[in-house]
């Protein structure tokens, strides 16, 4: 969705360099996809959010929250919440970083 607003830029994207630093916006983007990736998931499977809870045994309202953006989660329920739905965190270099 594009803004017009040339005091602070054309575009959302204009507007978050300018705003966030690269290492915030950084942080968000992967907290985005990580977020999209677990819903996604759970979707994939056709569980329910308390069906995730019995499965990993982290509680409903805090997978809720988790999937909202409300809550960052640690990376112990992190796993606890990615294991059931065959899913893992894999570390790999950032190609744009890399080239730097």
């Amino acid at each position: 969705m594009k803004k017009n607003n040339s005091a602070i830029g054309d575009s959302w994207e204009d507007v978050r360099q300018v705003l966030f630093t690269p290492e915030e916006n950084a942080e968000s983007d992967i907290r985005v996809a990580i977020i999209g990736e677990l819903i996604k998931a759970r979707q994939e499977k056709g569980i329910s959010q308390k069906q995730l809870e019995e499965m990993s045994g982290v509680k409903q309202p805090i997978i809720a929250r988790i999937e909202r953006g409300t809550v960052s989660p640690n990376l112990s329920t992190l796993v606890k919440v990615l294991h059931p739905l065959g899913r893992r965190i894999v570390i790999v270099p950032d190609e744009d970083i890399v080239k730097r």
